[in-house]
């Protein structure tokens, strides 16, 4: 595993910890991910957006704050919280791929909860597999890259490769303004696959 600017000021392994919880519970990452992409949010809007009983909003702030991705604005009542940028990158136990964790990955896995192409996607290739399917659904909202390409590339069939990449359509549109952004940077999302095609 490899650390680059990290969200927090703490040690790598905290900061993977903390960042292994949203990748492994949906339900957290939808929080962190609708702060992420909506922007300041009261407890009390996090409950009506995402319809969270109040002890499972409070306690999801409560871990998020903990840990460093979300912090209050301030110490008005009712606290207003914020998303802090994501940007952790690891390595797969083989070591033939990396990808870094981003607010835009979270907000994938965090979809899962209601989508069950990702949820299967994820179940039958983890989470790395899903940065990798991320990363070819940019390349292909920008015309670079077909279902072909990246089922050949993945060695998944086409119409596995077609599934998932419309799943993750609404995820990058949401994080990225496809016509105006040119290339992907660092900032966004950008898992590196050690691959033939690579962004």
């Amino acid at each position: 595993m490899s650390h680059t600017a990290s969200y927090a000021n703490g040690d790598v392994i905290r900061d993977f910890l903390s960042i292994a919880d949203l990748l492994e519970e949906p339900r957290l990452a939808q929080l962190y991910a609708y702060l992420s992409r909506q922007g300041p949010a009261t407890v009390q809007e996090l409950m009506d957006a995402l319809d969270l009983p109040q002890g499972t909003a409070y306690t999801y702030v409560k871990r998020l704050a903990d840990a460093g991705v979300i912090e209050a604005t301030g110490d008005e009542q009712p606290r207003t919280y914020v998303a802090h940028p994501i940007n952790l990158t690891v390595s797969t136990g083989d070591g033939t791929r990396e990808y870094t964790i981003t607010p835009m990955l979270v907000d994938a896995v965090s979809r899962q909860s209601t989508n069950d192409d990702i949820e299967t996607y994820i179940a039958r290739h983890g989470i790395d597999g899903l940065a990798t399917a991320l990363t070819y659904t940019v390349a292909r909202e920008r015309g670079e890259v077909t279902h072909r390409l990246m089922a050949r590339n993945v060695d998944i069939s086409p119409l596995a490769a077609e599934i998932i990449l419309q799943a993750l359509r609404p995820v990058v549109h949401d994080h990225i303004d496809i016509e105006e952004s040119g290339a992907v940077g660092p900032d966004l999302f950008l898992p590196s696959v050690r691959s033939r095609y690579q962004i």
